[in-house]
């Protein structure tokens, strides 16, 4: 088993939430003017790195047709996927080598996961199980904007757990993340240095303002707890024991944003991300 990601990285219910909300129906027709697909054909779709699933979950829903496929190496993620998802198949598998015949599928599909697998091996992986005129789709996470509300900073509580622990070395480094960044020129130029033709890029915008009108009250829920989930994730993943009173300062917070927005006391704390699609056909 491996859950050095779900434990040490991201947590399951971090990556489900926040990727649920990027790729909520309200923002489909922004990856749909890049992902340029057929949603009248039954294409193949395997999504590489899929985490616990949101994305995959989105594509049953926007391609309805399609037979999607989705991996990861995390045993954890896979679980909460197959226990929580359908119509889609999960299962454990690297990027690096995929557990699948040549010219097996019509699109390839990742999110947030280039940036981690060595270049060659990613791209070309995805060459050998894409057919001869197949899809190769690049989501990758580009700066974006961030403005907390004031009930949302770091408590005293917080700031003291934090400041408890013991210097270590830091996760991202001890266990390869974003060993291979590439800037937004770097990357669709690498997609063609490594076979594929007819490269073309875009980007979705996507705004997270709970007090946005156009968002229901269901959305603006989900786009606070999301966040607490996060910060309670974050205290998890530390590996450290936590005192109740850091958890209940964190759920105290995210209760009071909860109830400014039911008051209808606005905030307008934001989270702008900007994801960049590049995509290649083999």
């Amino acid at each position: 088993m491996n859950n050095i990601w779900s434990e040490y990285v991201q947590g399951i219910m971090t990556l489900y939430l926040s990727r649920k909300l990027r790729f909520d129906d309200v923002f489909f027709e922004q990856y749909n003017k890049v992902f340029k697909l057929d949603s009248n054909v039954n294409l193949k779709i395997l999504e590489i790195g899929c985490g616990p699933g949101a994305l995959a979950e989105a594509l049953h829903r926007w391609f309805p047709k399609a037979e999607i496929t989705a991996i990861d190496r995390d045993s954890n993620f896979i679980s909460f996927a197959q226990n929580n998802i359908s119509g889609v198949t999960f299962m454990e598998g690297d990027a690096t080598n995929l557990p699948f015949a040549d010219n097996s599928f019509d699109i390839t599909i990742s999110n947030t996961v280039q940036e981690h697998v060595e270049p060659i091996a990613f791209w070309g992986e995805q060459r050998r199980v894409l057919k001869q005129g197949g899809i190769c789709l690049c989501l990758s996470a580009r700066k974006g904007l961030n403005c907390q509300a004031p009930c949302l900073e770091m408590t005293v509580e917080e700031k003291e757990f934090w400041e408890s622990l013991p210097q270590s070395e830091s996760e991202f480094e001890k266990y390869g993340v974003c060993k291979y960044p590439m800037s937004e020129a770097e990357l669709p130029a690498s997609m063609e240095q490594n076979g594929f033709s007819e490269v073309t890029t875009g980007y979705a915008v996507i705004d997270l303002t709970p007090d946005a009108p156009k968002y229901s009250t269901q959305m603006a829920e989900a786009m606070i707890e999301a966040k607490r989930h996060n910060d309670l994730e974050a205290i998890k993943s530390s590996h450290h024991e936590a005192d109740e009173k850091v958890i209940d300062a964190v759920n105290a917070k995210y209760d009071e944003r909860l109830r400014l927005y039911h008051e209808g006391i606005k905030q307008w704390d934001t989270s702008i991300s900007l994801t960049m699609i590049v995509r290649g056909i083999k």
